[in-house]
């Protein structure tokens, strides 16, 4: 994807949204999310649906199905489909990431999701040291080096940021938290983006790869709290550059 945010259908709850019933999908998706359609309402009949995104009730009633995956909506026979609590949502599904950031609604969960990486990527890159393989440091290396030749192109350093995390999960070799990288992934992108007009110099970049390559050298020494103790300091140091960033007037950014 070219501008790092989540296609329909890569991630999320694992369904395809193509076609008209994928249209359903995005569009009712988003609009709850957007608060459009309020906790405890109840979402148009099907029929309704179904002839103002001229589809069959048929791909609507999938539509729906898709979004009680997703957390959002309660079906209940004879009474409707109505939207759910925020805190029942499936926060981590990446369709409903992308919804928060598309709506203007992101800041609070970027907030959540560094606080929940806080917790989480030291304790990766502990196991990581005494885990990675081979290709695991080459993946994480591969990536320092992107991020290092890209200093100058911001889209690509996120990119090249966000494989040097989701390889440090993958080297911890545990499923979950290398599921919860692969979930978030997109999110992070979007994450790592905002925290750039932080450090929006080549000088200000340099010094973050450096910060990553403490993390790589102690994982290849097999140093586990110094890796711990690394990352902790890289998502602190991405903690302060979001929290300088969402302060900051968007048209005072450069």
């Amino acid at each position: 994807m070219a501008d790092g945010t989540a296609r329909s259908g890569d991630r999320g709850s694992g369904y395809a949204m193509r076609g008209r019933q994928g249209t359903v999908i995005e569009s009712i998706g988003r609009l709850v999310v957007g608060g459009v359609y309020a906790p405890g309402d109840l979402l148009p009949k099907e029929v309704e649906l179904s002839d103002e995104y001229r589809v069959s009730r048929t791909s609507v009633r999938e539509a729906m199905r898709v979004l009680a995956a997703k957390g959002l909506v309660d079906i209940r026979q004879k009474v409707g489909t109505r939207v759910r609590q925020p805190e029942l949502w499936n926060v981590f599904d990446s369709d409903i990431l992308r919804w928060h950031a598309e709506q203007g609604r992101g800041e609070s969960v970027m907030r959540d999701l560094v606080e929940i990486r806080q917790v989480l990527e030291p304790a990766a890159a502990r196991l990581a040291a005494g885990r990675a393989r081979i290709e695991d440091l080459h993946r994480i290396r591969a990536a320092l080096e992107a991020m290092s030749a890209a200093t100058q192109d911001s889209t690509a350093y996120a990119h090249a940021d966000v494989e040097f995390h989701l390889g440090v999960y993958g080297a911890s070799h545990n499923v979950l938290l290398r599921q919860f990288g692969a979930v978030v992934a997109d999110f992070m992108y979007v994450t790592f983006s905002v925290q750039q007009t932080a450090a929006p110099n080549a000088a200000d970049l340099a010094r973050d790869v450096s910060r990553h390559e403490e993390v790589l050298r102690a994982i290849d020494r097999g140093n586990g709290e110094l890796a711990a103790e690394a990352m902790l300091e890289v998502v602190l140091d991405g903690k302060s550059a979001l929290i300088r960033s969402l302060r900051t007037p968007p048209d005072e950014q450069s």
